[in-house]
């Protein structure tokens, strides 16, 4: 498994936290007094974030990279 960058990171949180701002069902138990971003870090740490990366080189090739094995 390819290890994600601290911005692909960054980027794939954010991207999880908007989607739960506008009504995404959270898929972990969640409390209110858990932030959207504090939210999608707990599915991130759980393995059930449901998100990929796209790596784009130089060359023009892209790879995809799942988050979780």
């Amino acid at each position: 498994m390819s290890r994600l960058t601290r911005f692909e990171l960054t980027r794939v949180l954010s991207a999880r936290s908007l989607q739960l701002s506008l009504g995404a069902p959270p898929l972990v138990k969640r409390t209110s007094e858990l932030s959207m971003l504090q939210v999608a870090e707990k599915e991130f740490l759980q393995k059930v974030l449901p998100l990929s990366v796209l790596r784009k080189f130089p060359n023009g090739t892209i790879k995809r990279v799942e988050l979780f094995d």
